[in-house]
């Protein structure tokens, strides 16, 4: 995977990152901001969209938000599988953590934060 082509739009508060500009991809929406375009036959990440960027990577009086991986829930297995992989491989990993929060009930609910990688870009 190459370095990826940062695209960033003030007005929208959307960032966009290019892995492998001319591939094609089926775009997943991870959360309400977080869509994750990938090529599933090659198993390889093309893109990502980060919408309301400053918003994710805000931080709280406790760290850096997280949110669930509400996008995942209806998925099916193999590709929800295929999406945990390919997040923890690089350069993805760089840029979006997965953690997990474990309620009373037992059930794992994935978690994800996004760590600044813009270092120009001014966030409340």
């Amino acid at each position: 995977m190459s370095e990826p082509t940062y695209t960033y739009d003030e007005e929208s508060d959307t960032l966009s990152l290019t892995f492998l500009p001319t591939e094609k991809a089926t775009g997943i929406e991870l959360t309400d901001h977080i869509i994750l375009h990938i090529n599933k036959s090659r198993r390889r990440v093309i893109r990502m969209t980060l919408l309301d960027y400053s918003l994710l990577v805000q931080q709280t009086e406790f760290g850096p938000r997280t949110f669930p991986l509400t996008g995942l829930t209806d998925k099916p297995e193999e590709l929800r599988t295929l999406i945990l992989e390919l997040l923890q491989e690089q350069p993805i990993r760089d840029v979006l953590r997965i953690a997990a929060y474990t309620p009373n009930d037992g059930l794992t609910i994935p978690t994800i934060l996004v760590h600044p990688v813009i270092s120009t870009l001014e966030t409340p």
